[in-house]
Formats: structure tokens, C-alpha cells, sequence
């Protein structure tokens, strides 16, 4: 007897202990199927004084079986809920974390396995008052057969301060997973367009990640009378850069009314793993007269000789005119000197040249196959390298000032014979690594072209194109090797010398000046001016050196070392930190002038789709040719009243600095250097690249051609 009583009083206790989904715990009863578990969390256990209530919608399901995503697919429905009869609720959105695809049979759907959470938010009626929620849950739980079931759910809110649940952890893991803009996890969605390709029509969408993508997949979501079918997925070598090509079933073609569902709104869901983006956009049609984002393509031979070709204008642009005080001087300085000795100083000049330009390649070869973003004088978006620049530069200029006797230390300088201020082949050597430094800012007409080819290739056609490009810009230090008598024939140097090599040292000077200015742009004007006043006391301590005694005595080259150093550690110490705002008024520009925008490429296609025609101009502090572009053609008043008059919407991309969704906008068009300009319209939504030098009448026909189509009517309506 004495053993039924203590079997009474634990039953009695044990009932009392055990947990009860009683009115005020934080979720609700489970509803059980044979296949599922459902029920309602909630993330607090009090309302608190809080408008919004996080919830969630939780399952469990057994092996093999599913439930579907708010697109399911080919077949099934999503959890659908009804809240009527609850109490102190005013709306309740369901958030839909990222899906899974399923493929039997050749159907295609999109859901969850396992367990999931649907984060909800609850928003009440009043706020600090009791919440009873009440849910009519309509689900369809699918393995080889489907299973439709309803639930009933209740969940209670007392009012009272708020504490956080037993539940919050497993509501934020799968709020987590909920796809937002992917700006965080470093994913993007680059752009879309249809095309009318056979025997289906196609969507293509671009997107890229900041880490290589492990196993992409998309989910679209549009027009109700069109479906789209399973992605075909490219990855770039890299693995950041994919490629989606969408099949699109039930339209045969999109011309007449089957292209109603042009321009209007698509949702496109980007997952890789535990890693997701969403984005809406409206996706234009790719006609056959629009010009589409691509790499170059070529024989081998053509780009060589558009390399050799673009190396030779180089000499031409104005990143290399800086360096044709060294050019002129080395020249003038061979006038009734042997012919032997005129080859070999032109020959060391070219080969410095091309060894310049096989070590860029070895450098872009590194950066790409670490994965990071590669183009054309993107050193100038370091400051290390600026502040070096301008160091080298200031000592070539104090030396055809006179300040000092040789240009370079002895070691680097070979046995050859000298000049009174340039010493041996090494001199000429290090003059062609100096010139071929200052030219990387430019991209010359042909320029582009080759070393988009390379870029966007493997090793060999990098080494083979910088070769090329080597000795395109050699080409005149050659031809003087090969005819020494061009440079021997002029007067012997003399007293006009000294006037000339004061002048060409004032050349270099402003080029130091344009460094720092560039350096100001990347670390901030105290730093800058810093540097600067150090590059000022290694002038001034080489000049009273001079003028005392004519050979640099040994402390005073210690100073000038001392004084290197500071300018290079100094300012990095300083540097600050860009401002968003500076840096947006910046690309911004002047209003007045047009009304300059800050570069966003997922506009362009929803101002192209409004009818509208937009101007691209991807420049750089450091891209001398940008700036003469801009003063020459884009700033004239003329080129600024046709953009003003014919609302044309410019958009400014500036890549002073390092700037991955620039780097990545240019590889679409096959270009890694700027200047680069684009013209979008509703005949070219995919955008024409302009020549690297511009010109109005080439802007005017680019813009004539892109607006010539008249909108369609939907488009006209907005």
C-alpha cells in the first residue's frame, strides 16, 4: 500500500513539473502528422512595450519529405497562413529563408528538408498589450506522394517586460538565411537581360563574389504566364565571377504580344551554400542591334599587332610626356659622339623598357591567380608606390638641375662610358623603367584593346602581349640604336645645355607636383603636404650641398636617405580615412554641368527601361588622359548644354582608389584600363564603349545610336 501511495505523489508532482503548452509559453502545441511537426516560437516571452513581435513558423520534417519555398516550382504550394480570430494583431509577414532545389522526374521544384524556420513579423494592434495569435496553417508536405494538411496553432503573449526566449536562437539562425542585398556576404547580382535565342528564348544573368563560389544556383521569379527552367551555371577560372543562361518555357519566340512581360519587375535569388542575394529589377531585351558586354576577341597575330601599335602611341599620351625631358636630353647628349656608343645607350633604354613591362606582367599574373581584381595602372591606386614615384622623379630633376653628379647609385650603373650627368648603360637602362613606370597611367588608342585580350586569357598571351607592348613603346629608342646618325649628327653638347637641362628639370618637377596631388587624393591633404615638404628638404640639403662643394660629401647623402625614409613611412601614418560623403560629392560632380551622378550599374537598366539614355565615365585622378578628355570634350560648354538639353543622365565612376565593382564593370567589356566611357539607350541597353580618346562627333553618333529606337509603348506609359 505504502508503494502506491509514492507511486501517487510522483505521478502527482510529475504532472505538475513537467512542461505545458499552457497560454503564456512562448510556442505553441505542436501539430503532428505522420510526416511533419508544426508550430509557433516566438523569439520573447512578453510583449514588453515593443510595436513589432519577432515569431516564427517552425518545422520538422521526417526524411525525404518536403515543403515548398513561396515559389515552389514546377508543382506544389507554399505554407499559407490565416490569422483571423487572433487578438492584439494587426499584420504578421512571413520571411522566407533561402531554398534548396529538388528534381525528380524532370520537374523542378524549390522548397526545404529537414527543419525549417519562417522568421514572422508580427506587428500588434497596440503595443504593451497581450498578444494571442491564432493561425490557420494550409501546407502541402511532398515526398513520391503529396499531402495536403491544415493546423490550427495558438500562441499567447502576456503583456510585461520583454526577456528573450528559448526560442530566439533558432528564430535568428534561419533570419539569417534570409537573403538580403548580399552586400555583406560580398555577393552581387550584376545584371540581366533576355534574348531571343533558339530553339528557346533565354534570361542571362551575371553575378559575382568576393570569395570563389562553391555550387551557385538562381531562382527566378516573374510573369505568371512564362516559366523558367533549371540555370546553366559558367564559372570564370576564378570562381567569383558566374554566368547564369535560363531557359524560358511556353513562349516560342519574344516577339508581338509574347513579349508582353518585357520590363516588368523580375525577382532574381542568388544562392551559394549558406550564402544568399535578392534583387528586382526590370530586364531589358538584348536586340540584335545592341552592342553586349563581351571580352575582345581576335587572332593572336591582330592583337600583337595592335599591342605593338598601342606601345607606340604610348610615346604619345600625355602620362609619357613627362619622361620626354630624359628622352630629349639622352638624345642631345649623344651630338658628335661615336656611333658605337649611340647604339648601345638606346638599345640599354629599350631594354629597361621591355623588362619594365614583363615584370607588370609577372605582377598582374600574381594578382590573378590569387584571385583579385587585375588592370591596367592600378599600382597608381597605392599610395607606397605615388610616394616612390615622386621620390625618383625629384632626384632625376635635382639632377639635370645640377645638384648632384650621378643619377643612380654606382652599383646599378655598368662600366660604360659616361656623360657628364648620366652614368653608363645603367643610367639608360633605369631611364626606360622610369618612362615605361609613368606611362601605365594611359591607355592609348589599341592599348585597350590588347591588354583586354591578355587580361582576360591565360599566361601565355599575358607574356607574349606585354612583349609586344614593350616594344611598341621601344620602337623609337630602336630606330635610333638602328640609325645612330639621327642623334650624332646634332651639335656637340655645350653651354646651352645647362639652360636646356634647368628646363626639362622644371618638367619633372610639375610631374612630382602632379603625384602628390593624386597622393593627397588617396590619403588626405595633411599627409600629402607632408610628403611634400620632405621631397622640398632633399632639394634643399642637394642644392646648398652643390653650391658649397661640387661632390656630395657622405652625411649629406645620409640626410637625403633619412629624409626618403620619412617621406615614404610619414605620410602613411597619417593617412585618412576616405570620407563616403566627400567621396560621392566627388563622383557626383558639378550639378551645373549636367548633373553628374555617382556610378550605379543596377540603375542603368531601370533608367534604359524608362526610355532614357545614360552616360558612363569610369576615370581616375591618377589617368592623365581622363583629365584631358574631360577638359577637351566632356567639360566644353557645347558637349555640356547637348547633355543638359537631351537629359542625358551621366554617371561617373571613379577608380582613384581601388574599387572591385569598377574592376569588375570594366572585364564585362573586355577593357582593365581607363579612360572607359559607355552610352546606354533603349536600342543599346548593354551599353557602346567608347574609344579611349574621345571625341564629340564619336559621343554625338554613339548617342544617336542608342536613342534612335523609339520605346515601345509600355515603356512610353511610365
Amino acid at each position: 500500500m505504502n508503494r502506491i501511495y509514492i507511486l501517487l505523489i510522483f505521478i502527482l508532482f510529475g504532472s505538475l513539473a513537467a512542461p505545458s503548452n499552457a497560454a503564456d509559453s512562448p510556442a505553441s502545441g505542436w501539430f503532428k502528422s505522420d510526416y511533419t511537426e508544426v508550430r509557433l516560437v516566438a523569439a520573447v516571452t512578453n510583449v514588453g512595450n515593443q510595436k513589432q513581435i519577432p515569431l516564427g513558423l517552425h518545422f520538422k520534417l521526417k526524411k525525404g519529405w518536403k515543403i515548398y519555398w513561396r515559389s515552389p516550382g514546377d508543382a506544389g504550394f507554399p505554407p499559407r497562413l490565416n490569422w483571423s480570430g487572433s487578438n492584439n494583431l494587426a499584420t504578421a509577414d512571413i520571411q522566407w529563408p533561402a531554398p534548396m532545389r529538388f528534381s525528380v522526374l524532370g520537374f523542378d521544384t524549390q522548397g526545404y528538408k529537414d527543419e525549417v524556420v519562417f522568421p514572422l513579423r508580427v506587428t500588434l494592434r497596440k503595443s504593451g498589450e497581450a498578444l494571442k495569435a491564432r493561425a490557420k496553417l494550409d501546407y502541402l508536405a511532398c515526398k513520391e506522394i503529396c499531402i495536403p494538411y491544415t493546423a490550427q496553432l495558438t500562441l499567447t503573449l502576456p503583456a510585461g517586460p520583454s526577456n528573450t526566449s528559448a526560442y530566439a536562437h533558432l528564430i535568428n539562425r534561419f533570419q539569417s538565411l534570409v537573403p538580403g542585398d548580399g552586400t555583406r556576404l560580398g555577393l552581387k547580382i550584376e545584371n540581366a537581360f533576355f534574348t531571343d535565342e533558339k530553339p528557346k528564348p533565354m534570361l542571362t544573368v551575371t553575378a559575382s563574389s568576393a570569395t570563389p563560389f562553391t555550387k551557385p544556383d538562381l531562382f527566378i521569379e516573374g510573369s505568371k504566364n512564362i516559366q523558367f527552367g533549371k540555370p546553366r551555371v559558367t564559372l570564370t577560372n576564378t570562381k567569383t565571377e558566374a554566368k547564369f543562361n535560363i531557359p524560358i518555357f511556353g513562349l516560342k519566340d519574344l516577339k508581338g504580344g509574347s513579349r508582353s512581360f518585357i520590363n516588368s519587375p523580375v525577382t532574381l535569388t542568388l544562392v551559394d551554400g549558406m550564402k544568399s542575394a535578392e534583387k528586382r529589377l526590370n530586364v531589358a531585351l538584348k536586340t540584335s542591334g545592341a552592342q553586349s558586354p563581351n571580352v575582345v576577341s581576335g587572332s593572336i597575330w591582330q592583337i600583337i599587332f595592335f599591342a605593338l601599335l598601342g606601345g607606340l602611341i604610348l610615346n604619345l599620351m600625355p602620362c609619357v610626356l613627362p619622361v620626354l625631358s630624359i628622352k630629349l636630353l639622352g638624345v642631345v647628349n649623344h651630338g658628335g659622339r661615336e656611333p658605337r656608343g649611340v647604339r648601345l645607350s638606346f638599345i640599354a633604354s629599350a631594354a629597361g623598357i621591355i623588362f619594365s613591362f614583363l615584370v607588370i606582367a609577372a605582377g598582374l599574373l600574381l594578382l590573378k591567380s590569387a584571385g583579385m581584381s587585375i588592370g591596367w595602372g592600378i599600382q597608381f591606386q597605392h599610395p607606397w608606390f605615388l610616394i616612390t614615384m615622386a621620390i625618383i622623379v625629384t632626384l632625376f630633376a635635382c639632377n639635370l638641375w645640377g645638384f648632384f653628379e650621378v643619377s643612380l647609385p654606382r652599383w646599378i650603373a655598368d662600366a660604360g662610358e659616361q656623360t657628364s650627368h648620366v652614368q653608363g648603360l645603367g643610367g639608360h637602362f633605369s631611364t626606360g623603367v622610369l618612362a615605361t613606370l609613368l606611362a601605365t597611367p594611359c591607355s592609348a588608342p589599341f592599348l585597350g584593346t590588347a591588354i583586354g585580350f591578355a587580361l582576360s586569357r591565360g599566361a601565355f598571351e599575358i607574356w607574349i602581349i606585354f612583349t609586344a607592348l614593350g616594344m611598341g613603346l621601344a620602337l623609337p629608342y630602336l630606330l635610333v640604336a638602328a640609325l645612330p646618325g639621327l642623334a650624332t649628327r646634332l651639335p656637340r653638347p655645350g653651354a646651352w645645355m645647362v639652360n636646356l637641362r634647368k628646363i626639362l628639370g622644371f618638367a619633372l618637377a610639375v610631374t612630382a607636383l602632379w603625384l602628390l596631388l593624386v597622393l593627397e587624393s588617396l590619403i588626405g591633404l595633411m599627409a600629402a603636404g607632408l610628403s611634400a615638404l620632405f621631397l622640398a628638404a632633399i632639394t634643399v640639403i642637394l642644392y646648398v650641398h652643390y653650391r658649397r662643394k661640387p661632390i656630395l660629401k657622405k652625411n649629406a647623402w645620409v640626410a637625403v636617405a633619412a629624409f626618403m625614409a620619412l617621406a615614404f613611412v610619414g605620410p602613411i601614418w597619417l593617412a585618412e580615412t576616405p570620407n563616403a560623403s566627400t567621396s560621392q560629392a566627388k563622383a557626383a560632380g558639378h550639378k551645373e554641368a549636367g548633373q553628374w551622378v555617382t556610378f550605379d550599374e543596377s540603375k542603368i537598366h531601370q533608367l534604359v527601361n524608362q526610355g532614357k539614355t545614360v552616360f558612363v565615365d569610369v576615370t581616375a585622378d591618377w589617368c592623365l588622359t581622363c583629365q584631358v578628355n574631360k577638359a577637351l570634350v566632356l567639360e566644353t560648354k557645347s558637349m555640356r548644354g547637348h547633355f543638359k538639353a537631351n537629359k542625358i543622365i551621366r554617371m561617373k565612376a571613379d577608380w582613384t582608389r581601388p574599387n572591385e565593382t569598377i574592376a569588375h564593370y570594366l572585364a564585362k567589356f573586355g577593357r582593365y584600363g581607363i579612360p572607359f566611357n559607355a552610352i546606354y539607350g533603349p536600342r543599346t541597353p548593354n551599353g557602346i564603349a567608347l574609344p579611349e580618346l574621345l571625341s564629340e562627333s564619336a559621343i554625338l553618333q554613339a548617342l544617336e545610336q542608342a536613342r534612335s529606337q523609339t520605346p515601345s509603348p509600355a515603356t512610353a506609359a511610365r
